[in-house]
């Protein structure tokens, strides 16, 4: 090979250009960085569940004799007991590694490079990232007032005849990060457009509301995310499902990966939809004290909270930079994710924990407050 010849350039041009997607750091890395111990950290940064799995989950993987067998690429068994759980026919459901992987086939499915999606910032980060990753335009739709969707905007951007062709429309709800829910009525006018709908529902159990997930029955252009990351607490083992229309799933059949969802995954998932009671309760836990720990930050003076329908709060910093109160409590081995971008200037976002982290972030919140009113805040 000559060695003029530079092999970089083989690569798609536009990814050299792609913005990378922040993922939060896992437990060992953090003890590492801080000097804290692992069992002294209160991670409230990325919405995962504090209680963990089901006790029948982790007895369900710890005798279960396959795991040297490739899994069913059908996931057969799996999607019965979804089915189950959801209240929606196995043959709209497809189970993946992480709703993160339904979110790459989607892009890849329907965009070629000139097509565009429709994102609504402030949201989920990883919409925009699998759009550009397939070489899409992003079409931002700002949110308006309490982080609500501009349904009239978006329909201006789909109709739009100078613009490019819209294939997808990501919504979220309840939205990550600000915890609000989509109105029925906002989201039957989307329906209405002629785009494919992605409604990600990665939140839903803690909602107050009900999953729209039998609304892909009536709506070919639907498409709602699942996962078992955040309710059933098995984040690590990466298990999500989309539940889409029959037209869909035969060429989703065709085009995923076939052993994309490993046992270990099946295995705790149909162990989490065996207990659903302890699902329920654990949900009905965080339930509660997402409710206590929006009432204590309300009365903290330089918060600003927001109302929730998911397992963590949004707040506005007021007074103070947010990147500064964030390193404080992260001193004191107490993690909340900062975001200081359009849409979330000066903000963090506060996982819901168990009652004693709660406490911890509140006594922790009161020590900067003294701080501040001393003048010694930075």
């Amino acid at each position: 090979m000559s060695a003029a010849f530079d092999v970089r350039r083989l690569m798609r041009p536009e990814i050299e250009e792609l913005e990378e997607y922040t993922p939060i750091v896992p437990f060992e890395v953090l003890s590492r960085r801080l000097g804290i111990p692992a069992e002294r950290i209160v991670k409230l940064d990325a919405n995962e569940n504090p209680y963990g799995p089901a006790p029948a989950v982790v007895e369900a993987l710890a005798e279960y004799n396959f795991y040297h067998i490739y899994p069913d690429p059908q996931q057969t068994e799996l999607r019965e007991a979804l089915a189950g759980y959801t209240g929606v026919p196995a043959d709209y459901i497809l189970p993946s590694h992480g709703a993160d992987e339904m979110l790459d086939y989607l892009c890849r499915l329907f965009l070629r490079v000139g097509d565009a999606i429709i994102d609504c910032p402030p949201t989920f980060g990883m919409y925009s990232f699998d759009a550009q990753l397939a070489g899409a335009q992003v079409l931002s739709v700002w949110r308006i007032d309490d982080f609500r969707i501009d349904v009239a905007a978006v329909e201006q951007a789909v109709a739009n005849p100078a613009g490019p062709p819209v294939k997808l429309l990501f919504l979220t709800s309840p939205n990550n990060p600000s915890g609000n829910w989509l109105a029925d009525a906002d989201l039957r006018r989307l329906l209405d457009l002629p785009v494919m709908v992605v409604l990600d529902e990665a939140y839903v159990e803690f909602s107050d509301y009900a999953s729209r997930a039998a609304w892909v029955l009536d709506h070919d252009n639907l498409v709602v995310l699942r996962t078992f990351s955040k309710a059933a607490g098995i984040a690590g083992l990466r298990l999500g499902y989309g539940i889409c229309p029959t037209w869909l799933m035969e060429e989703l059949w065709k085009f995923k990966q076939p052993y994309n969802v490993n046992v270990a995954a099946t295995v705790a998932g149909l162990a989490s939809l065996r207990d659903p009671a302890y699902l329920a309760a654990t949900v009905e836990k965080l339930k509660a004290e997402r409710n206590r720990l929006l009432a204590a930050l309300q009365s903290v003076p330089f918060l600003r909270p927001y109302p929730s329908q998911a397992n963590f709060i949004l707040c506005e910093v007021e007074g103070m930079d947010g990147k500064v109160l964030k390193q404080t409590l992260e001193r004191q081995g107490i993690l909340v994710r900062h975001y200081n971008k359009p849409g979330l200037q000066n903000c963090i976002r506060i996982s819901v924990g168990r009652p004693e982290q709660t406490d911890r972030l509140m006594d922790a919140l009161a020590a900067v407050n003294v701080t501040a009113a001393s003048g010694d805040a930075r």
